[in-house]
């Protein structure tokens, strides 16, 4: 099988400090063919990037410490082709503007429906491709 064949799972870190949240995402997100490794910080993800490979990241805007548009800044220096999706909750649309103009690829707001985040996965990826 190739990295490019359909059936392969999409490598996915998901970032996010609420782990309640994370654990029902990565199941939801695994029955998709999504397979995503969780980090609960912004250093925590920093590390799994340096030592990994992902397909595209899922990062909350908002947590403890480093806040997302700092992560993504940093992810965007060590991993400039990886897709970023910028997640959002408290209606931060500026801060999720900001998050595109430092080269995210787009943004949810929460709460959001499974199947929109998993079309705006996909999308990423597969332009991702297009480009290599």
């Amino acid at each position: 099988m190739t990295s490019n064949d359909s059936t392969d799972p999409i490598r996915l870190l998901l970032v996010d400090d609420e782990v309640e949240f994370t654990s029902v995402m990565v199941k939801r997100l695994g029955r998709r063919n999504i397979r995503a490794m969780t980090a609960r910080n912004g250093t925590e993800a920093i590390a799994f990037i340096s030592g990994n490979e992902f397909d595209a990241a899922v990062l909350d805007l908002k947590m403890e410490g480093m806040d997302g548009l700092e992560v993504l800044k940093i992810f965007k220096e060590k991993s400039p082709e990886m897709p970023v999706i910028m997640l959002t909750g408290h209606g931060s649309h500026q801060a999720a503007e900001e998050g595109r103009a430092c080269g995210a690829f787009d943004y949810l707001s929460k709460p959001y429906e499974i199947e929109d985040l998993t079309r705006i996965i996909r999308n990423a990826v597969s332009e991702r491709k297009e480009s290599a």
